[in-house]
C-alpha cells in the first residue's frame, strides 16, 4: 500500500463536490421534498486521530480509514468537512452541546448512546480483542482476566465490559490509545481489552515484538457514524451515500486499502444499510 492511494485529509476544508454545485444551479428540489434544503454546506467533523488504522497523523496529514470514509461520503452528499481532533472521550459530550455536528472515530452503536446522539446505518463491524505480553502464556482468553489490571480507552464500550464482565478485573483507562499499549509493555496492566482492528493492527505493526492476540473475538460490535441529534436530512443522505459507495466498490476498494483485503462480512453490511 502506497501513500498516493489513499484519501488524505488536512485542516483545511475539502473542496465543494459537483454534486453540490448541481444542487445549488437546479434551483428546485426535484421531487425528493426539499431535503436537500436541510442540509449545511459545511459540518464540523470530530475524530480521535489515535485510533490506528482509521485515524491518525502521518506526515502532518490526517490519514486513516475513517478519513477517508467521511471524505468519500462528504463528496456524495456534497458537504465541505470542517475537521476538527478530540480525545474519543470527549466526542459524545461534544455532539451534545454541538460543538460537532458529525463524528467517525470507530464508534460503537449501542442504545445507551442512541439516546443521546444519532447514527448513520453501520459502517463497519468489529467486536473485542485481547492482546497480552508474548511472554505472558497465562493469558489465553477472556476467563484468564478475572482479577487482573486491563488497559482500555477511556470512554469506550471495552471499559464497559471489562466492569461488567470480567469478575474483579481493573480497567486502567487512557486517553490515549498508544499509552494503554505502552502500559502493557511496561508492566503497568496485564493484558489490553480493546477493538478487534485496532488491536490486531498494533499487535502486527508496533507491537509485533512485544505483544501477542490471544483469545477469541468478544461482543459482536457495529461501528456507526455519530450525528447531533435531531438531523434526520443528515443521517438519511449519509445512510444513501455508505449504501452507494458499497454498491459500486468504493467502500472495498478503501477497506482494502488499509486492511488488505476485501472484509468478509461485505454482504452483510450491504444488508444492514439497504
Amino acid at each position: 500500500m502506497t501513500n498516493k492511494n489513499r484519501q488524505r485529509t488536512t485542516l483545511s476544508l475539502i473542496g465543494v463536490s459537483a454534486l453540490a454545485l448541481g444542487l445549488a444551479a437546479c434551483g428546485d428540489d426535484g421531487g425528493n421534498g426539499g431535503a436537500d434544503a436541510d442540509l449545511e454546506d459545511t459540518y464540523v467533523v470530530a475524530s480521535d486521530t489515535s485510533f490506528v488504522p482509521f485515524a491518525f497523523e502521518e506526515g502532518g496529514e490526517y490519514v486513516g480509514f475513517d478519513i477517508d470514509m467521511i471524505n468519500h461520503i462528504a463528496d456524495e452528499v456534497g458537504f465541505d468537512v470542517q475537521l476538527e481532533t478530540s480525545n474519543f472521550d470527549g466526542i459524545i459530550p461534544g455532539l451534545q452541546t454541538g460543538s460537532f455536528d458529525i463524528a467517525i472515530a470507530g464508534i460503537t452503536i449501542t442504545d445507551e448512546r442512541a439516546e443521546v446522539i444519532d447514527y448513520t446505518s453501520p459502517y463497519y463491524k468489529s467486536g473485542l480483542r485481547i492482546a497480552a505480553p508474548v511472554d505472558d502464556e497465562q493469558i489465553q482468553g477472556v476467563e484468564d482476566l478475572e482479577d487482573l489490571t486491563i488497559a482500555t480507552r477511556l470512554g469506550s464500550t471495552s471499559a464497559d465490559y471489562i466492569e461488567q464482565n470480567i469478575e474483579g478485573a481493573t480497567p486502567n483507562t487512557y486517553e490515549q490509545l498508544d499509552q494503554a499499549y505502552l502500559s502493557v509493555e511496561g508492566g503497568g496492566s496485564d493484558a489490553i481489552l480493546y477493538d478487534a482492528p485496532n488491536v490486531e493492527y498494533y499487535v502486527a505493526t508496533a507491537g509485533e515484538d512485544s505483544l501477542r492476540v490471544t483469545g477469541e473475538l468478544l461482543e459482536a460490535q457495529d461501528y456507526g457514524i455519530a450525528v447531533t441529534q435531531g438531523n434526520e436530512a443528515l443521517v438519511e443522505a449519509m445512510n444513501e451515500a455508505i449504501a452507494t459507495m458499497i454498491d459500486d466498490g468504493t467502500y472495498a476498494e478503501i477497506y482494502e486499502s488499509w486492511f488488505g483485503e476485501e472484509p468478509e462480512w461485505l454482504d452483510e453490511l450491504a444488508a444492514s444499510a439497504d
